[in-house]
């Protein structure tokens, strides 16, 4: 037992309801206060403090302070990995309203996967960016070709500043509701916040994204992509 790491002390406390809930509400772009995170797990806040204390001391989430208030976030890309390839083999979440519907089918069709962009949208992305020479697959990441390298550039993303970055530059994530992967690492991150800056994509409750008519065209102009890939 003493000669590999404890994931079952880690496993026991993603394995809670109401932990699981918050963990999963952390897997959106900006930290949260424990008022709304008591609010997305269905607990009183007096709980989810209690519950988040927990959470830090495991180095799954780290808490930040602006003045009075407090904001927690997840404490590493990988605990982010470690939640997304979860949800992979996870059941499906059941569907008891067309509240949940809707918002199931938003989640769907594209989300933020911590720093990067998931979703049929994530995923169509990626591929476009494949289809057209950019990205390379490679076992566990995404190789940039010499004319991705011009193409991100034009595109306005400085690659050799990310390369500097202590994490990984074009990493695979397999997309829970696609079951293909779409692109993350710090290249990932790069294009959401670059589709967020031009106003092509736009965020929504719940860590929904909202593909904007400037994106539309946009994306159909830089990539041959159409709206409903």
């Amino acid at each position: 037992m003493g000669s590999r790491p404890d994931f079952s002390y880690v496993a026991k406390l993603m394995g809670d309801p109401s932990r699981a809930a918050m963990l999963d509400a952390l897997l959106g772009l900006d930290g949260l206060p424990a008022s709304e995170l008591a609010r997305k797990a269905k607990i009183s806040l007096q709980t989810a403090s209690g519950h988040l204390a927990k959470l830090v001391e495991g180095n799954l989430v780290n808490v930040e302070k602006h003045g009075r208030h407090r904001y927690f976030r997840l404490a590493s890309t990988e605990v982010a990995q470690a939640l997304e390839t979860l949800t992979v083999i996870a059941p499906p979440a059941k569907i008891s309203s067309l509240k949940d519907s809707s918002r199931s089918n938003r989640i769907r069709l594209a989300r933020t996967c911590y720093d990067h962009l998931a979703g049929k949208l994530g995923v169509s992305l990626t591929d476009a960016f494949i289809e057209k020479g950019y990205l390379i697959e490679q076992k566990n990441d995404f190789f940039v070709s010499d004319k991705g390298e011009r193409f991100f550039c034009d595109f306005g993303i400085d690659l050799e500043e990310l390369r500097k970055k202590r994490r990984h530059f074009a990493r695979k994530c397999l997309d829970w509701s696609e079951r293909r992967y779409h692109l993350a690492g710090s290249l990932g991150n790069a294009v959401l916040l670059r589709l967020l800056e031009l106003g092509w994509i736009e965020k929504l409750p719940d860590r929904a994204v909202g593909l904007t008519k400037k994106g539309q065209s946009g994306l159909y102009e830089l990539l041959d992509m159409k709206a409903d890939e």
